[in-house]
């Protein structure tokens, strides 16, 4: 069983719980605004193009706002009679667009690399680029001082190059270098950070990691949970002030891409319940740019079992849907496998050149009880299934389990890459909705097709438009930080699922329609967090949108990518402007 979705958990844990753990574990929901009716007068009267989202009425020239709802939309003769002298008007330069959601990325575990040099492909197409950056990095620290970067995927390269302790000790020799991999199963450091590690060539690997040598010789390439841990276990630990800052950055920077809810994925793993204190406390202090739904972790600190972990959130008062509607807990989250890219996706056959097809994550007994224990406590599932054998494993654990519970609870497949038809079926009888990563094709395709799954497995990544099909109500995200934030993009790659690699196309077969994509960033995945009143702008809704400078709804999506956000508001209030 493991205890975390990436290899760094531990390490963050150590270094970020202690800051977190200081806010207690009192939950005081600041309910802004709440328990106001909207008047007869609007508070707010938007004028101008607006994209509603809605196929039934997809266009209005006027939106009218009291108490964060909207009571009106439509035409400016629509809206007549809900306006006042006290109505405030705004007519943005822009269209205005429903916020769009973000139902899977990770705040507690972005916050340990929040401000490490970035040297994803994105930022270094080449991996001289990513040895060029490092010692770009170099003058930015002092001697001695740790230099850490992050995001690094060797996938991405071709022949899959390591950074080896060889390498990062000809960038520094006289400072520390650790560089995370993006699937943060894996790091790279070199002789410094070694031996500030403690690490020498004769310490033995830590039960479950790695720390890969060759002819005896310590490479620097260090592996999984234990060793990772080892390897950062004398990063400087962050102040309070620091911790608060980070988490409005990394919302600040979803608002930023017109997102005004997401969904936290694995909350609990760093500090437990204090990581929910804390975003009430921050809330309470200063609203939130973005709606926050947690997902609580199965596996807690000082607890021997799922259930025992169950009992924990409960005995500190966190239940389905506990909270407010900035900062609200929904879900139970399990992780029955780990990353594709990194080989441990639970496959049913081998891995290219390999002749396994990785490992789940839990047997299949240990794999239902930590399902019943969510589903007892009424939580919504969200179960993390990369390979199709861990979609197999679980999808068989929730054909057992869900005879017999309340419907109704939207539970969810996270990532789902790889499924069979069989498979999508039987998620649509069984109530269960699959959330894509859609980056999986955008960057990682090529690796895919070429190096890690062949072309017939590769064909089947991030199946849009079967799910569709099924019957299934997909949502698009991004996994924060394994890629960035920016909704319109996922949904252009599902439309044309084009490879950044080569420019070919994916899976022709598995190309959503515009309409599809859009839904699967708004309504869908508003859905999918039990948000209803989100996703779309009608008559009802929360007052949650976001100005931009196209129409999704009736541009190319080839440039969907290219639309810039100038604004967005939450219950019709300013939460980020550019």
């Amino acid at each position: 069983m493991s205890d975390s979705c990436g290899s760094a958990v531990p390490a963050s844990r150590d270094h970020l719980a202690p800051v977190i753990t200081s806010s207690g574990e009192g939950i005081v929901p600041a309910r802004h605004g709440e328990g106001r009716a909207p008047g007869r007068v609007a508070d707010l009267l938007v004028l101008g193009r607006i994209a509603t989202g809605r196929p039934d009425a997809p266009t209005a020239e006027a939106m009218a706002v009291s108490a964060g709802r909207i009571v009106g939309i439509g035409t400016r003769s629509d809206v007549e009679g809900l306006t006042g002298p006290s109505t405030t008007v705004l007519a943005p330069d822009g269209v205005v667009i429903p916020g769009l959601i973000e139902p899977h990325a990770h705040i507690w575990v972005s916050l340990l690399t929040l401000d490490w040099t970035d040297v994803s492909h994105v930022a270094c197409p080449r991996f001289d680029d990513v040895v060029a950056a490092l010692k770009a990095a170099v003058g930015r620290t002092a001697p001695g001082e740790y230099l850490l970067a992050k995001l690094f995927d060797p996938s991405l390269y071709p022949g899959e190059p390591a950074l080896t302790r060889d390498i990062l000790d000809r960038v520094a020799s006289d400072r520390p270098v650790i560089v995370l991999n993006a699937s943060m199963h894996f790091a790279y450091a070199n002789s410094a950070a070694l031996a500030a590690a403690g690490i020498t060539d004769d310490t033995p690997a830590p039960v479950g990691g790695t720390l890969e040598k060759v002819d005896g010789r310590l490479t620097g390439v260090v592996g999984e949970s234990p060793a990772v841990t080892m390897l950062l276990a004398n990063l400087p630990r962050p102040a309070a002030a620091d911790v608060a800052r980070g988490i409005r950055q990394l919302l600040t920077s979803f608002a930023a891409h017109g997102v005004t809810s997401m969904r936290e994925a694995m909350t609990g793993t760093l500090a437990g319940v204090s990581e929910i204190a804390l975003l009430h406390q921050l809330n309470g202090a200063e609203r939130l740019p973005v709606r926050v739904s947690t997902a609580q972790f199965s596996t807690l600190a000082g607890c021997a079992t799922p259930a025992e972990a169950a009992a924990a959130w409960k005995a500190a008062g966190v239940t389905p849907f506990s909270g407010d509607e900035m900062v609200r807990a929904d879900a139970w989250k399990i992780v029955a496998d780990g990353s594709n890219q990194g080989r441990s996706g639970y496959f049913l056959q081998p891995y290219l050149g390999e002749d396994t097809g990785g490992h789940a994550n839990w047997t299949p007994e240990s794999l239902r009880e930590a399902m019943k224990a969510g589903l007892d406590d009424g939580w919504q599932l969200m179960v993390h299934t990369n390979g199709d054998a861990a979609v197999e494993m679980a999808l068989e654990a929730l054909e057992e389990l869900l005879p017999g519970t309340p419907a109704g609870s939207r539970h969810r497949f996270e990532h789902a890459s790889v499924t069979t038809d069989d498979q999508l079926r039987r998620m649509a009888a069984a109530g269960v909705s699959p959330s894509f990563l859609m980056d999986h094709v955008l960057y990682w395709g090529a690796a895919f097709r070429d190096t890690i799954l062949g072309r017939a497995r590769a064909e089947r990544l991030d199946r849009v438009a079967s799910a569709y099909r099924a019957g299934l109500r997909p949502s698009l995200h991004s996994d924060y930080n394994v890629t960035t934030v920016q909704p319109l993009r996922s949904a252009r790659t599902a439309v044309l699922r084009r490879l950044e690699a080569d420019g070919s196309v994916l899976g022709p077969a598995e190309c959503a329609t515009p309409e599809q994509a859009l839904a699967a960033i708004t309504t869908n995945a508003a859905w999918q967090l039990h948000a209803d009143d989100r996703g779309s702008l009608h008559v009802g809704a929360c007052a949650d949108f976001a100005v931009v400078d196209a129409d999704p709804w009736s541009s190319d999506p080839a440039g969907w990518d290219r639309i810039a956000v100038h604004a967005t508001y939450i219950d019709g209030v300013l939460a980020f402007q550019a």
